[in-house]
């Protein structure tokens, strides 16, 4: 029965990861469509990725690779927003 159990919850974890890993991917397809990051805050976006990089390293102190992966796939995509904030703000600003 424990195993069932701790079985289950490493199953509502991964999903958890996986959800949580994906949730961003909107925005970003919203930014690379639209152009448009004037209320996308770098500051948030950077928080995120610090807290998103501890994960890993915590994943790594457990060898929880679910947990590894999901989140470096998060700082990924996180990256991607902070590198299209940057860009397309300059090209606003550079006319």
């Amino acid at each position: 029965m424990y195993n069932n159990t701790m079985e289950s919850m490493e199953w509502i974890g991964i999903a958890a990861g996986v959800l949580t890993a994906v949730s961003m991917l909107p925005q970003l397809v919203k930014v690379i469509r639209e152009k448009h990051v004037e209320d996308l805050s770098i500051a948030m976006l950077l928080v995120l990725i610090a807290g998103l990089a501890l994960w890993v390293v915590y994943g790594f102190v457990r060898k929880d690779p679910p947990l590894i992966y999901t989140n470096i796939f998060s700082v990924a995509v996180n990256l991607a927003l902070v590198f299209f904030r940057v860009k397309y703000s300059r090209k606003k600003v550079l006319g």
